[in-house]
């Protein structure tokens, strides 16, 4: 069994070059690589492509890499929290490609699948359609929507082994598994590392033979996008 570990994001992350494609993990703020983006940040790659659900917050995660103007590029559904983001989509300094989140997720799922192009209903006779194709499938128009890919997935998880298989954990299992599969490299960071055949077999969402790198991240915030509170 190849052992997959490296000593820590910096690692992991050695040979991310400028101009790249990545994907990023995560739902909000949940399950984000943490670590990855910050090694990123200290190594200072520009020029990037994002391909994630959304941006974070200004402060936190990928929100981090635009105040640092690393992203040229997001492809995701939303602007979610991030003023930043907002403001650089606004002002045509960042480019920006907004999907619906169904087709989004199913763009990556298709990539990490082979598959190069499937149908949705979704955005059809709306912006999201213009210079699409489209076919009527028992008197219903549906997009032609492509696969997405990346050069590098950087993906979080609850726990992983040493061969790379990956467990997640509550709403963290949302777009990691996808993008685990979709990444020419994909590199996880897990908050417990150990060893092969310490993990059950029928609990692994994703098998280690998607999973080029892997380390034991380190001081989580795992943050709250919006807390709320209620009277009793």
């Amino acid at each position: 069994m190849i052992n997959k570990e490296v000593k820590n994001a910096d690692e992991a992350i050695f040979d991310i070059p400028d101009n790249a494609t990545l994907m990023l993990g995560g739902f909000g703020l949940c399950g984000i690589p943490e670590n990855a983006i910050s090694a990123l940040i200290k190594k200072g790659v520009k020029g990037l492509t994002c391909i994630s659900n959304n941006a974070g917050v200004d402060d936190f995660g990928i929100g981090l890499m635009l105040q640092t103007r690393q992203v040229k590029k997001m492809i995701s559904s939303y602007v979610g929290e991030n003023a930043e983001f907002e403001r650089q989509l606004l002002s045509e300094e960042l480019e920006v490609d907004l999907i619906p989140q169904g087709t989004l997720a199913e763009r990556i799922r298709a990539g990490g699948a082979g598959i190069p192009a499937f149908f949705t209903p979704a955005g059809y006779g709306t912006e999201v359609a213009e210079g699409k194709e489209v076919r009527e499938f028992h008197g219903k128009h549906y997009l032609m929507e492509e696969w997405l890919k990346a050069d590098f997935s950087l993906v979080k998880a609850w726990k992983g082994d040493k061969a790379g298989n990956l467990v997640f954990k509550g709403t963290a299992r949302n777009f990691n598994p996808m993008m685990a599969m979709a990444g020419k490299v994909t590199i996880a960071e897990v908050e417990e590392l150990v060893e092969v055949g310490e993990l059950d077999p029928n609990q692994i969402h994703t098998p280690g033979i998607y999973v080029q790198r892997i380390f034991q991240g380190n001081n989580y915030e795992k943050r709250i996008e919006q807390r709320t509170t209620r009277l009793k």
